[in-house]
């Protein structure tokens, strides 16, 4: 990295003048993929809830431009570009851990209520695989916990806890965090599904819950195990971050496509969009 470079009372006689030698910062890269993708996830993330990543990225390098060498002459890299190298750069491996990020779930107090206290979204989730091994009740004890967990560190704010009330507390505080990390696992095991639903379906302009909702369910049910209204009423309910999901699919998509161009094949000919969760962008 080059910093900005000034220096401090040039010509000897004011403390307080400075003079800027170089205005600008210069961050160089001999690994582009990893810096490209570096730059793409922070730009994404400073803007969370725009469905296009494109945009996102767009707006970051708006003032902070990428440069490349492009064997001639330094060129400007636009956000498709970015992203491009960034997404077709990684390998499959990196790929697939988007589909198993926790961001992709909620598990939170709010969200567990919400599907205990619907019956058919009780019984959706206990229609994924692996939920029955996890134990009866399991949502209700993980509410139940944090609320005994809430109730004694109440107690330890007015008062001091005994010898017996601290050891219940750390008791609680290591189980309820057991027990949520085993629904979210269970949740992201089910998530993980979704790419293989999109290598099987031929669709792409669509967004993927018109897909999995009117174009192929029951190729969906076949391959998640849930029916397009148990997944539908799940969404509904938060336990799906849908704008996590619209990332996950578009590096799905632009990786999918950069892994045959290089071949020459088109995997779609004419394809002016890519459907993403439950919105579409265009393609470039």
């Amino acid at each position: 990295m080059q910093s900005p470079w000034a220096i401090q009372n040039p010509h000897g006689d004011n403390p307080h003048e400075e003079e800027i030698l170089k205005p600008v910062c210069f961050v160089f890269d001999f690994a582009p993929t990893r810096a490209l993708r570096q730059l793409s996830e922070y730009g994404i993330g400073l803007s969370p809830n725009e469905p296009n990543p494109e945009n996102a990225v767009r707006d970051l390098v708006s003032f902070l431009p990428v440069l490349a060498y492009d064997g001639a002459n330094m060129t400007q890299i636009d956000a498709g570009g970015i992203l491009d190298i960034a997404m077709a750069g990684t390998s499959a491996t990196l790929l697939a851990r988007k589909w198993e990020s926790a961001l992709l779930v909620n598990v939170d107090n709010e969200t567990l209520r919400r599907i205990l206290d619907n019956p058919e979204a009780l019984a959706a989730v206990e229609r994924i695989e692996g939920w029955r091994a996890l134990g009866d009740n399991i949502i209700e004890t993980i509410i139940n916990k944090s609320e005994k967990i809430k109730e004694l560190k109440g107690k330890a704010k007015e008062e001091n806890l005994t010898p017996k009330e601290k050891k219940e507390l750390s008791d609680e505080e290591k189980e309820y965090k057991s027990k949520r990390k085993l629904v979210q696992e269970k949740l992201i095991k089910f998530a993980t599904r979704i790419p293989a639903f999109m290598y099987l379906t031929d669709f792409r302009e669509n967004t993927l819950q018109d897909v999995i909702t009117k174009l192929e369910p029951d190729l969906f049910l076949a391959v998640t195990g849930l029916t397009v209204a148990d997944f539908h009423l799940l969404v509904q309910l938060r336990v799906f971050n849908t704008e996590q999901m619209n990332q996950a699919v578009f590096a799905f998509r632009r990786y999918e496509d950069a892994s045959l161009r290089y071949t020459g094949i088109d995997s779609h000919p004419g394809l002016t969009h890519y459907g993403l969760y439950d919105t579409v962008v265009a393609r470039e």
